[in-house]
This record gives structure tokens, C-alpha cells and sequence, in this order.
């Protein structure tokens, strides 16, 4: 017997029966961003209260500080440089870490004005950088500096690093949090977390329709939440929805069906395929990382 739950019979097409949840370390205040280091056979993640990010080796398992203080990151990705992009909250930024191992900030305003707290973050394939930007670190001196926010909501923008252009391309989400494309990039997906906000707000996954000219049109609920609220998730090469519940990790097809659940001891706030495969799913709970192998690869991974 598995300790998943089925919910469509899809699912049992995207799990291993005899793969186990494995906890690779613990000790972490608000574990959040994890991202898969191909290069480094690593990973990386941020424990955003403790002002730190941290590595995995995949090769011996061992634990350690990557960076420390790290301006409060939060999410993180890579470009198609292989580059780390980070999300500070602390900084109120967008950050890259480039390849002579500097951190070198990228943007930090709008129309002459800070962000609140760069939050999630995602790389287009035509290297513009998209990211969600809610208060959370700006309302406490918890996960970041508490601030006054000098924008009037909390938006999704698009920064083209070769013109260093940036616009907010969804402005309809209270706090908008973790976000993916689709693998084909028609579809970009929103978490709205605002429900930590406001009383009764809709926990949902919007998607929203990229148009030819690269802008979304009109969203709509993919998914509601089954426990908890959606935090970051991740899409696989067929289009699935992997995301964080209160509960575990949550899968959905692209039709929106509630495929089925990989329950976690703690709440989950955010996960990311690793490995040489891409087919080990990575999950940050809130003081832990765990792993576990599943029959589903990370959208872009192609088999060498």
C-alpha cells in the first residue's frame, strides 16, 4: 500500500507505489523558493526568517549555509545562463547571482517606486523575468523589514533584462504568490494567497490566457484548495499542476481535475523537481526538506 490519495485514476500514472517520502533535513524557521542547481548537482533553498539560504548536496546529502545574510529571499529560479534569479524580500528586489558568484540586483522599482517584496519568480523562454510581488515582507520584521507599501496593490510583473523595461501585467489578485507557465506557455498560472489578508478571500490557482502579443487576457479559477492555502507549485512536461496545500503536495490536470495528494507531515509551502532526471520532487515544509521520486519529469526536462 501507498500513502497517497487518489483522486482520479490519472494519478496512479504519476507516482511509484514503493517511492517513499524522505526527509532530508529539518531546522528551518519558514522554509520556502526551492531550486534545482543542475550544474552543482545541488539544491538550493531559502529559510527566509533566519536570513539564509541553504544547499543540499545531492551528491553526499550534506546540509550547509549558502548564503548568509541573503536580503530575506524568498523564491528563486534559474535563467537560461543556468543563473540563480532570487526574489528578496529584504531588498525589495529582483537579484541574480551571477557567474563570478556576485549577487547583482536586477530591479527593484516601478514608475519610480519600490516593490513591496518580490515574492515567486519564473523565466519565459524569451528571457523576460515574471514575478509576483504580495506585502508579506513588509509586514513584519519576520520575513524581511516592515514597511509602508508605496504601491496600490499587489501585482504580477514582467522585467525584460535587455531593456530593463518592467510592467504589471496582472493587477486582479489580492496577494498573488507562486506562478508557472504552462509547458507550451499559453497559460500562466497565479496562486492567490490573500486570503492571510482578508477573511473568507478565495484560496485559488488563476490561470490566465497568454495572447500572440505575450500579454495575459482575462483569468479564471483552475483549482480551489483543498486544505490550506496554495503557496508555489510546479508544472511537469505534460501540463500537471504539482503545488503546496496545508496538507502535502496537491496534483491537478490540465482540465483542472484534482488528480491526487502526497500527503507531508508539515505544512508545505513549495516544491520543485531536481535531480539528473528532473524527476525527483523536492518539498519545502515549514522547518523541513523533503524529497521523493515520482513518474513525472519537470516541464522543459528532455532526456539526454
Amino acid at each position: 500500500m501507498s500513502d497517497y490519495i487518489f483522486h482520479d485514476d490519472r494519478f496512479k500514472q504519476l507516482v511509484i507505489f514503493h517511492a517513499r517520502l524522505e526527509k532530508l533535513w529539518t531546522g528551518g524557521r519558514w522554509v520556502e523558493g526551492p531550486v534545482y542547481v543542475p550544474a552543482a548537482k545541488s539544491l538550493l533553498w531559502s529559510d527566509i526568517p533566519n536570513d539564509r539560504v541553504m544547499r543540499y548536496d545531492e551528491c553526499d546529502g550534506s546540509v550547509s549555509v549558502f548564503e548568509r545574510p541573503c536580503g530575506f529571499h524568498n523564491g528563486h529560479t534559474l535563467d537560461h545562463q543556468g543563473r540563480v534569479i532570487a526574489c528578496e524580500h529584504g531588498g525589495r528586489r529582483i537579484s541574480r547571482l551571477d557567474h563570478d558568484g556576485v549577487w547583482r540586483g536586477l530591479v527593484d522599482r516601478v514608475d519610480g517606486k519600490r516593490f513591496n517584496s518580490p515574492n515567486d519568480v519564473v523565466v519565459h523562454s524569451d528571457g523576460s523575468i515574471w514575478f509576483t510581488d504580495p506585502t508579506y515582507g513588509i509586514d513584519s520584521h519576520y520575513e524581511g523589514k516592515r514597511a509602508t507599501s508605496e504601491l496600490e496593490g499587489s501585482y504580477v510583473y514582467r522585467f525584460d533584462p535587455e531593456t530593463g523595461t518592467v510592467e504589471a501585467m496582472i493587477r486582479d489578485r489580492l496577494r498573488p504568490n507562486g506562478l508557472a507557465f504552462s509547458p507550451d506557455e499559453t497559460i500562466l498560472y497565479v496562486a492567490d494567497t490573500g486570503a492571510t489578508h482578508v477573511l473568507d478571500h478565495p484560496v485559488t490557482i488563476e490561470a490566465y490566457p497568454i495572447g500572440p502579443d505575450g500579454r495575459p487576457g482575462k483569468g479564471s479559477t483552475f483549482a480551489t484548495s483543498p486544505a490550506g492555502l496554495f503557496d508555489g507549485f510546479r508544472v511537469d512536461g505534460e501540463g500537471n499542476v504539482w503545488t503546496s496545500t496545508a496538507r502535502g503536495v496537491s496534483v491537478y490536470a490540465a482540465d483542472g481535475s484534482h488528480l491526487g495528494e502526497i500527503p507531508v507531515p508539515e505544512l508545505v509551502s513549495n516544491l520543485t523537481f531536481g535531480g539528473a532526471k528532473r524527476n525527483r520532487l523536492y518539498i519545502t515544509g515549514q522547518t523541513s526538506i523533503y524529497a521523493i521520486y515520482v513518474n513525472a519529469h519537470g516541464a522543459g526536462f528532455e532526456d539526454a
